[in-house]
């Protein structure tokens, strides 16, 4: 089982070590994905009039992929923009980790073991 996100990451790793250009990787994720669905002149560019969800990384993926992973050393992804709204992704994680934490404490979450 790969949690959403983790499973898309590894696969973008996996097409730079088939030989694909870093670029032609990330293209993968955005550009490609939606001249596929057809979307091409609405989303999967930065530019005026796109709808447009942004991750902001600590690092270049182009260099490295793992900067994309959400705990890397040195980088990690620093911002999430949804809909035109920013979120500080290290602020987001803290909050969860608090609401588990509570619910912990509450007995409405437990452990799992693998």
């Amino acid at each position: 089982y790969q949690m959403y996100g983790f499973g898309l990451l590894r696969g973008l790793e996996l097409h730079q070590e088939a030989g694909f250009h870093p670029i032609q990787v990330i293209q993968q994720a955005t550009s490609n994905g939606a001249r596929i669905l057809g979307q091409e002149d609405r989303l999967g560019r930065v530019r005026t009039g796109f709808a447009a969800d942004l991750l902001v990384v600590n690092g270049n993926p182009l260099e490295n992929l793992k900067v994309l992973y959400p705990v890397f050393g040195g980088g990690g992804i620093e911002w999430t923009v949804k809909d035109g709204i920013p979120y500080h992704v290290p602020e987001l994680m803290s909050a969860v980790k608090d609401i588990v934490a509570h619910a912990r404490a509450e007995g409405a979450v437990s452990k799992v073991s693998p």
